[in-house]
This record gives C-alpha cells, sequence and structure tokens, in this order.
C-alpha cells in the first residue's frame, strides 16, 4: 500500500475562503467517505492531531462535508455531490 497525504479527487489551491484551501480534482458523489482529518491523540492540544486531509479544510454556512467519527478518529464524507475544482468545506 502506499501512502498518500491525500486522496486522488482532492488538491490544494488558493481559497477564497482563507489561505490555502481543498479543491475536487474531480467530480465527486455524495455519501463519499474521503479520509480520515483527525486521529485521536492526548498528547495533543485538543486531543487530535490533523492530517493533511484535515490541515486544509476551511469553514463555511453553505458546507459540503460533514465529519464523522469511526472508533475515536475523524473522517470526511461529502453530504452532497461536489463538482471539479470546487472548495471542499465544513460548518
Amino acid at each position: 500500500m502506499t501512502y498518500r497525504p491525500l486522496p486522488k479527487e482532492l488538491t490544494i489551491a488558493k481559497s477564497k475562503i482563507e489561505g490555502l484551501g481543498l479543491f475536487a480534482s474531480e467530480d465527486i458523489k455524495k455519501g463519499v467517505i474521503l479520509g480520515i482529518s483527525h486521529v485521536r491523540d492526548n498528547r495533543f492540544e485538543n486531543g487530535f492531531i490533523r492530517t493533511p486531509l484535515g490541515g486544509f479544510i476551511n469553514h463555511s454556512e453553505d458546507p459540503n462535508l460533514e465529519t464523522i467519527f469511526i472508533i475515536e478518529d475523524r473522517f470526511l464524507k461529502t453530504i452532497r455531490s461536489i463538482s471539479k475544482g470546487e472548495e471542499l468545506t465544513l460548518n
């Protein structure tokens, strides 16, 4: 298995929201779990370590992602279809 810091469907680019953000490099369907964004580790602030996936997410009042927990870790899941070029966001 090869480690990829981001899923193949995502890239990092300049955001209109703030700094850099995550963007779809291809269309993504509703209900897709994109991967782990935060790993539980109580040695760190807030009890989590952010992965590259979690480190570039911007927030929006009209998000296209939600956070789900699998065991103690946080994963990102699409709550609607996302078009190529669209920024991925959480509320």
